[in-house]
């Protein structure tokens, strides 16, 4: 009788061992799904998602975020997703990456594998709307993607419901261009709400009315003025909520097409992936709302772009904001 107990002991010991093997052996991603699952149960959780480490930096620096003692990050697919609380709210953090490719697949990952109530994506922009000032934060209701184009020959015609540019009007002398023009075209927006496989055309993309409610309370806010006792903006910065935003994979520096984007689509901030962010959501069907600090003026300036000196403040000020409107945010947690 011993001997067969022994022998049942033996057996469980050793299978648990070859599962244990089997385990270390898996995949990062498969721990990684199992350690989701683990955190899905303290859920559910805000989705905070940032762009590049300046910024990174600065929504660390602030102190706010306070990182979950059990299970403080997940790894997956090469990204680091952080998992804490900002105030009372429970939250998900993750830096996705430059571009709207980063952006769009770290957004959808996050929407698919966690718990998430709601989409919050911020970082710095570029500033299109000379009305708007350096360190400004802007909370806009609307994006575009701007870098969606027909790049036609000069001799193809000009029938496009948004808009057009045509470059020889920025010959210097005027005349030909064989660059031609480009048409800028509707994104075909796919939604959880919609019909199965049919996508509907989109140029405007809108954030969530019921946030902006929310982060409209805010203004007044007290944002930086001075990176150091030396190096002060010379007006204090402010936010601004409700405005549009333009979205591409292009980094604008050139007060041509900066310009441009503002007296034709009257946008006043210029990034590389809140369209891509705010698309994702909405087509998910989940509430989302964009911040971003003004690090520059995309070209508009004579001499050096200010990013290098301004990017860490703006970024700053963002997630300033970002922590206020968590704070302020009550949330339906099923």
């Amino acid at each position: 009788m011993a001997a067969k107990r022994f022998a049942a002991c033996f057996l469980r010991l050793v299978l648990i061992s070859l599962l244990v093997a089997y385990s270390f052996s898996l995949p990062l991603n498969w721990r990684s799904l199992y350690l989701i699952k683990k955190v899905n149960r303290e859920g559910p959780y805000i989705g905070l998602i940032t762009v590049f480490p300046p910024e990174e930096t600065a929504f660390f620096q602030i102190g706010a975020f306070k990182p979950n003692q059990k299970h403080p990050f997940v790894d997956l697919s090469g990204r680091r997703f952080l998992v804490g609380k900002i105030h009372d709210k429970k939250v998900v953090y993750v830096r996705c990456g430059v571009g709207m490719m980063n952006a769009a697949a770290a957004t959808q990952q996050m929407l698919d594998l966690f718990d998430i109530l709601g989409i919050v994506h911020f970082g710095i922009a570029g500033n299109a709307n000379n009305s708007l000032s350096i360190g400004d934060v802007t909370i806009p209701q609307q994006f575009s993607h701007t870098g969606i184009w027909d790049w036609l020959n000069s001799n193809r015609s000009l029938n496009y419901d948004e808009a057009s540019l045509d470059f020889k009007r920025y010959n210097v002398p005027r005349g030909d261009n064989l660059l031609g023009h480009i048409g800028f075209r509707y994104e075909q927006f796919f939604s959880e709400y919609g019909k199965a496989n049919t996508a509907r055309p989109l140029f405007w993309a809108n954030t969530t009315r019921q946030w902006l409610q929310v982060a409209a309370n805010l203004k007044g806010i007290k944002l930086n003025q001075c990176l150091n006792s030396s190096v002060c903006l010379p007006q204090k910065p402010q936010l601004v909520v409700g405005l549009r935003g333009s979205t591409a994979n292009i980094f604008v520096d050139n007060a041509a097409y900066r310009d441009f984007l503002f007296r034709t689509f009257r946008v006043s901030s210029v990034d590389m992936e809140s369209s891509a962010v705010v698309m994702t959501s909405l087509s998910n069907g989940f509430p989302v709302i964009v911040i971003r600090g003004l690090s520059d003026l995309a070209g508009g300036q004579s001499g050096h772009n200010s990013i290098d000196t301004f990017g860490s403040l703006a970024a700053i000020n963002a997630c300033k904001v970002v922590v206020q409107f968590i704070n302020q945010l009550h949330l339906d947690t099923r």
